[in-house]
């Protein structure tokens, strides 16, 4: 192999300069909000048709966080805890409770800095690769003493975006705090929302088994573990002066780790959302105020519904929120009849297990599937247009910045013009589904539970669609793609 000095003889070297490379001269600030996820921010664009509590309801539970938000804990042992989990099961509202709070903060000038995760938004709001940039980013617009030292950090570590959680949590966010000391009696509070629906970074965070000595990749409760342990510690840090208020559902590693007896002295009590916040109170009023809206836009009788079908949605409901939501959108969007009808459709429906709470609303979903003209069909959309099949862990999306347009994915999945009216025109209640003039906007699930619905068999009965079948329909319309392409260029 030639190189430069191949021929060289009788020198010696005295003395070696080493010249850095300059760092980038682009504004730090502006790389930094190139890099977050600007759709996870309560009052994002992307978040604008996003559920908040319904006037009057879920008023005792937003109380109650709001209150630990200002005052703390009543209970003197508590007053220096900084981390609350609220949870509960899926549809029990803890979006639209996180993001009424979060309103509500704004309102009342309390400092607020917000991430909201979905696993049916853009894929930055399922991952964590942008979490604490996002948060960094907003504690620098909210407190302005923090952007140089924000933008120096960025400065004198050019790789600081590809680092860890902890070390960006340390660099972005703890030093800063700590030179410029915000008061302990500032009032402010970091909301994450919808932890749970944080995806693996299944591309790069893989590590090596220390027997086989093959590569494992990581699961989304590591991830999840990870975020919570660097929010601990920030929690725990004499600089970092805001509360921290988390929702999630009860899985597995959000119990093991609020429930952990050696740790327990560091959070405050759990919220849960159960009976003792009075769900069915809330949903009574919710259906109240939905049923006027629709009786006003139809012009129908004060009397309806009854007292007795309102009794038989709230009970069916099992305090799952989102089953009398969806009811309310298939109601107001339907083309299958009139509000009268669709009620009665809805009464009418037998879960075929009572087994779990959600059962009224697997039937539902499975009655909205089978009004498709081609449910399986609908079925196979609904898991591409979400990124991935069932039992699959790389996501078609995986590697997008974000979610991709729907006209795109129409370019994609149609065989025909107008085949994305023929396929979802019947499912307004449980996707949002652009106007084919929209060039920008994204399909979007109303609800996760849509999701977990459509993964399981059992759930789904008649309208489960399997891995095989997917994939069989993506590579055919892969392949006459690129036989239209080559026999028409």
């Amino acid at each position: 192999m030639t190189t430069y000095f191949s021929s060289a003889h009788d020198f010696s070297v005295k003395e070696l300069n080493v010249i850095n490379a300059a760092p980038p001269t682009g504004d730090p600030l502006s790389d930094l909000a190139s890099r977050i996820a600007a759709g996870a921010l309560h009052d994002s664009d992307e978040r604008c048709d996003a559920p908040k509590c319904h006037p009057e309801t879920r008023v005792a539970v937003q109380g109650e966080i709001y209150s630990w938000i200002t005052h703390g804990d009543p209970d003197p042992t508590q007053k220096m805890v900084k981390i609350k989990w609220v949870t509960g099961p899926a549809g029990t509202g803890k979006s639209a409770i996180m993001g009424s709070v979060a309103d509500t903060c704004k309102r009342d000038g309390v400092l607020a800095v917000t991430f909201f995760f979905s696993a049916s938004a853009s894929p930055d709001r399922r991952r964590k690769s942008a979490f604490i940039l996002t948060l960094a980013y907003q504690l620098a617009e909210h407190l302005p003493a923090l952007k140089d030292l924000v933008a120096q950090a960025i400065r004198n570590k050019p790789l600081l975006f590809k680092k860890n959680l902890r070390v960006q949590m340390e660099a972005l966010i703890l030093a800063p705090l700590r030179q410029v000391a915000v008061e302990s009696n500032v009032s402010g509070v970091v909301l994450v929302d919808g932890l749970d629906e944080c995806e693996a970074e299944q591309s790069f965070d893989t590590h090596v088994s220390p027997r086989a000595g093959e590569l494992i990749e990581r699961t989304k409760d590591e991830d999840q573990l990870e975020i919570l342990q660097v929010l601990q510690e920030a929690a725990l840090d004499p600089a970092f002066p805001f509360r921290i208020v988390i929702a999630s559902r009860p899985e597995r590693v959000f119990r093991e780790f609020f429930n952990d007896e050696s740790q327990k002295s560091l959070f405050a009590p759990t919220l849960i959302l159960d009976e003792k916040y009075n769900p069915n109170s809330d949903i009574a009023l919710f259906l109240q105020a939905k049923f006027s809206e629709i009786r006003r836009r139809y012009n129908l009788s004060p009397s309806w519904p009854s007292p007795e079908i309102l009794a038989t949605l709230i009970d069916q409901a099992s305090g799952q929120f989102v089953y009398v939501a969806t009811i309310i959108r298939y109601i107001t969007t339907s083309r299958h009849g009139s509000p009268h009808t669709l009620l009665d459709s809805v009464l009418n429906l037998k879960p075929s297990s009572r087994t779990n709470l959600l059962c009224h609303l697997d039937a539902f979903y499975t009655h909205i599937l089978q009004l498709a003209p081609n449910p399986t069909l609908a079925v196979m959309w609904l898991w591409i247009i979400r990124g991935e099949f069932p039992d699959v862990a790389y996501g078609l999306f995986t590697f997008a910045d974000q979610a991709p347009p729907a006209f795109l994915v129409n370019l994609l999945l149609q065989a025909d013009d107008g085949d994305a009216e023929y396929v979802l025109g019947d499912l307004h209640s449980l996707i949002d589904v652009p106007p084919s003039n929209d060039l920008e906007t994204p399909y979007r699930f109303h609800h996760k539970s849509l999701h977990d619905f459509l993964g399981s068999e059992d759930r789904c009965g008649p309208v489960y669609v399997g891995c095989m079948q997917h994939a069989e329909f993506l590579w055919g319309r892969f392949l006459d793609i690129f036989t239209d392409a080559v026999f028409h260029r």
